[in-house]
């Protein structure tokens, strides 16, 4: 049996140096026990530096038998993914670039590379046919619900491998092949590592992680050839990866649960087994089912429960039978044999589990709510578009229907079936979670792109025909037309869901306004919208037979050894694909609404008005902002000028970006505006009557009006459109502030120690003085002018407040006249004295002689404001 060589062992384990009368014993590792590796590996991994670590590993990788690393490997895992929980971090894969940490860097990425050491573990464990218990409490919320309840997923992932927990135990685990819990922890981490503080400007892209991530994609879904690249055990020497030596995941049976039963009755499995790239199918399609269950079934358990349902599976039960003499010919015995074998399977387990899909509705509430984060959104977009890229680089002869019955390798036929049947329920109802919890601000832009990546395929189709113009370089080939029409849900009722967002958010806000250009820029592409429209007339169209809801259940392909390798004859009736999709993912019973009906184009009209409007509001905060910054005196660019805190609108980032920001948002609405228009054919005079519908006409003074309200018992009442004119930055109330002049907050231009000190000394004399300074300003003559003018006497009461509900409290806040010394704790002040003494220095005056000049000349001035204040109020009198 290999070991670590003895000249080796105190680096490999350190703890045996310590006795030498040992050393004859260290020579045969196969004696020890199998904890003590894995005892030996935790003290490195505190003792050690990373690069050792690393290289120590490998050593053990390549020197131990399986027996002793089976020992090693849930705690590798742990070690490098985190812990479940979240308590542990790993090697903090989402945190490790290679610009700031390029040692760890390289060398985390070349031992976790899909060639590198840690899957060579990984396959040295798969060929033993080791089991590992991964606790099925940590699994998504509605697949855990279900297991929890005894009810099995239809996800084949999960056959075969519930264990019970013993009296006593626990809980419920999975028995997991070793490629299987590696992956589980790999893509879970992604979920229950939470960012560390200092990550939160980290780029996705740039991270260990998310390039993993491109890496496992490239390797077991590749884009070119027909097999999957082998795992090298050494130089020379290519060995493929082991497969499974069970039947633990049964792909030939998609979507049931008891398939040995139906299996012995296949004739033609040798034929698949033959092929060597049956061995190497396993990994893609666990890669890929891993992935999409960990991060896409997320959404809520009523809607899992819906498909669930023994309703929902005596629906298919219905519809296959309807559909049976229609896929199959009376020239086809063996279908119609196999198709009666699927249709008795179905019909055995609707009638032995007739209420497992009740039985866990009280559950519903104890799925914990999941709102995925923008890392996450990022990475399944880019799974989506390395799903694009596999799956259609099929060549052209390969895409025929006659490539379906033969000559097609096993990659090639899952290349056909990966998105439709692994991906596209469960993204959409991800899309449809995150479209309604999503918050209404900026990050959207994340699951918007997701979208719009999963809309567009044709932008990640390895063979792009050569364009003559730019009209046909963006014009969507007829090509891609069942594709839009297999997923027709995505496009219209994603698209709805995406205007109802657009309706609430602040078009104002350039990034706001970029999203609604996206989203009109893709679906006005030439001959998109004719194809959606096309797939809508195929959905509405009447027959004779009503197909119901396609489950996964019966979705299922034929059963041969390979879940991929028989297909079910292609159906011509588009109709019927089209229907087949819309009540697969929404149920016979849904309600649609066709994206060109008369309830979107209201929708449509609305979003017109509100961009019509929010240009307008965009030039108008522009040309404040430029008079604004024009009236602004030369010392207000060094800071030291107050600002108005009540008149500045500050609902969106226009004023933080400057103009030209106004220009793109500009563009961007503009250009919104006319796909819109090209889409639903608006012409410009219901867009100018949408315009003068909304009311934004502007006084003389060129400012906005009030927003829109009604006079109620207490005051005015916002209306919804009021509601959504403040919102939107549209108009607004002038807001002053209407306290205590003292207790106002301190203003950035102030220094607040000094503020704070300056208050508790004009209280003293207030307090001290109060009687005093109250005789004074009761005097009718010059003296009591002049106090009058300098001693703050609060006007409260003769303010109107904007607030019914203070208006009791006025005259208890009244007070007498008092002192104010808070203007010297300003910066422009200070400033302005500095100026003044370094003025006065030049022309040889001292602080003292300047100080009084500064006194008289104030006096001066506070006389003539006296006079004119007096004068002023005869004059009103």
């Amino acid at each position: 049996m290999a070991a670590c060589p003895l000249r080796d062992r105190e680096q490999c384990f350190p703890e045996t140096a310590v006795s030498t009368s040992t050393g004859a014993v260290m020579a045969f590792p196969h004696l020890q026990q199998p904890s003590f590796l894995l005892a030996s590996l935790k003290a490195d991994s505190v003792n050690k530096p990373f690069a050792q670590r690393c290289q120590d590993l490998v050593k053990v990788i390549e020197d131990f038998p399986a027996k002793e690393l089976q020992t090693i490997f849930p705690w590798l895992v742990e070690s490098i993914f985190g812990s479940l929980d979240g308590v542990l971090v790993g090697w903090n894969l989402r945190c490790l670039q290679g610009r700031v940490s390029p040692v760890e860097y390289s060398i985390a990425m070349e031992f976790l590379d899909p060639g590198g050491p840690m899957m060579k573990l990984v396959y040295k464990l798969q060929a033993e046919d080791y089991k590992f218990d991964f606790p099925v409490s940590y699994l998504p919320g509605p697949v855990k619900a279900s297991i929890q309840e005894r009810v099995l997923p239809d996800s084949p992932l999960y056959h075969n491998k519930v264990q019970f927990p013993p009296p006593g135990g626990l809980g419920l685990n999975l028995a997991l092949s070793p490629f299987e819990y590696y992956l589980f922890f790999f893509a879970l981490s992604l979920i229950t590592q939470k960012p560390l503080p200092g990550a939160l400007h980290i780029r996705t892209s740039d991270c260990a992680y998310f390039i993993l991530v491109d890496r496992y994609l490239s390797w077991f879904l590749p884009t070119e050839g027909n097999v999957l690249p082998l795992l090298s055990s050494s130089p020379g020497a290519p060995s493929p990866s082991p497969a499974p030596r069970t039947p633990a995941m049964p792909f030939a049976s998609y979507g049931l649960h008891h398939t040995s039963l139906l299996k012995r009755h296949i004739s033609h499995q040798t034929s698949v087994n033959a092929d060597p790239a049956s061995h190497e199918i396993w990994r893609s399609e666990t890669l890929l089912q891993v992935f999409v269950e960990m991060w896409l079934h997320h959404y809520s358990l009523e809607m899992y429960q819906k498909m669930q349902s023994p309703h929902a599976k005596l629906e298919v039960l219905h519809y296959r039978l309807s559909v049976s003499s229609a896929l199959h010919s009376p020239a086809q015995p063996s279908l119609q044999a196999l198709h009666a074998y699927q249709v008795l399977a179905a019909l055995v387990l609707f009638l032995f589990t007739p209420a497992r899909g009740v039985s866990h509705r009280a559950n519903v509430s104890a799925v914990e709510p999941f709102m995925p984060t923008e890392e996450h959104v990022l990475v399944v977009r880019l799974l989506l578009k390395h799903l694009h890229a596999f799956s259609h680089s099929l060549k052209a002869e390969q895409l025929s229907p006659s490539a379906h019955s033969h000559a097609a390798s096993p990659l090639e036929e899952f290349k056909r079936a990966a998105v439709p049947r692994f991906v596209q329920q469960k993204l959409y109802l991800f899309l449809q979670h995150c479209f309604g919890h999503w918050p209404l601000d900026a990050s959207f832009r994340a699951v918007l792109e997701m979208w719009l990546s999963y809309l567009q395929p044709w932008r990640y189709a390895p063979e792009k025909q050569a364009q003559s113009s730019d009209y046909q370089a963006r014009c969507v080939s007829e090509r891609w037309a069942p594709f839009v029409q297999e997923n027709l849900l995505m496009y219209t009722k994603l698209f709805v869901g995406f205007l109802s967002r657009a309706l609430r958010t602040d078009l104002v806000s350039p990034k706001n306004a970029l999203m609604v250009f996206r989203v009109a820029k893709v679906f006005a592409q030439p001959n998109l919208a004719e194809m959606i429209q096309k797939g809508e007339q195929l959905f509405l169209e009447p027959e004779l037979v009503i197909p119901h809801r396609q489950h996964r259940l019966l979705a299922a392909p034929p059963f041969t050894s390979s879940f991929l390798s028989s297909w079910p004859p292609a159906v011509t009736d588009n109709s019927f694909k089209v229907k087949s999709h819309v009540y697969g993912l929404e149920g016979q019973d849904c309600k649609y609404t066709p994206m060109f009906g008369p309830e979107v184009r209201t929708l449509v009209l609305r979003l017109a008005q509100l961009i019509t409007q929010a240009k307008q509001t965009a030039k108008c905060l522009s040309d404040q902002c430029g008079e604004s910054a024009a009236a602004r005196p030369f010392l207000s660019w060094l800071g030291f000028c107050p600002t108005d805190t009540n008149g500045s609108y500050a609902a969106n980032d226009l004023d933080e970006l400057g103009q030209d920001s106004v220009r793109k948002t500009d563009e961007y609405l503009e250009k919104a505006l006319e796909y819109l228009c090209q889409m639903f054919r608006l012409s410009e005079a219901q867009l100018a009557q949408l315009t003068l519908a909304l009311g934004t006409t502007q006084d003389e003074n060129g400012k906005k009006q009030l927003p829109d309200c009604i006079v109620g018992e207490d005051g005015l009442i916002l209306t919804p459109l009021g509601r959504y004119q403040i919102i939107n930055g549209l108009r607004k109330f002038d807001i002053e502030y209407q306290g205590d002049a003292e207790l106002q907050p301190i203003r950035s231009y102030e220094i607040a120690s000094l503020v704070r000190l300056l208050f508790r000394l004009s209280s003293a004399i207030n307090c001290r003085f109060a009687g005093q300074m109250a005789a004074l300003c009761s005097r009718a003559d010059f003296l009591g002018s002049f106090c009058r003018y300098h001693l703050t006497e609060p006007g409260l009461a003769d303010r109107h407040l904007l607030s019914p509900v203070q208006r009791g409290r006025t005259a208890s806040r009244a007070q007498g006249p008092r002192l104010s010394l808070r203007f010297l704790g300003s910066y422009r002040t200070l400033l302005s004295l500095l100026l003044a003494f370094f003025v006065a220095s030049l022309f040889c005056i001292g602080p003292l002689p300047c100080t009084l000049l500064l006194v008289l000349g104030y006096l001066l001035y506070a006389v003539a404001m006296t006079l004119l204040t007096e004068r002023g109020k005869l004059h009103h009198l």
